[in-house]
């Protein structure tokens, strides 16, 4: 599988993610571009206070307390991936890809694929629970670490 490496040629250094994301899928101009766009939309509607970034050298990344999933563009898929995908309850089959690891987890889109939007929106909105539960209980074990005066 080859990544799509080149970075939007519309965007300049100092865009915003969602600015530098809107550009890629305007590069991409093609199935892939749809795809992409499909899935941001759906994880807006999943998570609306997401929060967009952009890493490791142009990947779209999807936050909320954490990472919930990218969206890597190759030549003949659009891949997202779920940081804490091992973690989550896939009952629909989602996950196609990345199955072999101990953490993350992937779907792979392909040309003419349907996207089971009310599954991948669940997912999404799993993933972002999920990371909203890890981070309650980091700060629940740091607040009883806490020394106490005396």
């Amino acid at each position: 599988m080859r990544k799509t490496t080149s970075g939007p040629k519309e965007a300049k250094g100092g865009d915003s993610p969602s600015k530098l994301i809107d550009a890629r899928i305007k590069e991409l101009g093609d199935w892939r571009g749809e795809t992409l766009a499909r899935i941001r939309a759906l994880i807006k509607q999943a998570v609306p206070n997401v929060v967009e970034t952009w890493k490791w050298r142009g990947v779209p990344i999807w936050e909320h307390d954490g990472i919930i999933c990218t969206g890597e563009t190759y030549k003949d898929c659009v891949k997202t991936t779920f940081a804490r995908g091992a973690a989550l309850e896939d009952p629909s089959g989602l996950f196609n890809s990345s199955l072999d690891g101990g953490t993350r987890r992937a779907i792979d889109f392909r040309k003419g694929d349907k996207i089971n939007e009310k599954a991948l929106k669940a997912l999404i909105l799993a993933a972002a629970k999920l990371n909203m539960s890890k981070r309650a209980t980091a700060g629940a074990v740091r607040a009883k670490k806490k020394p106490t005066s005396a």
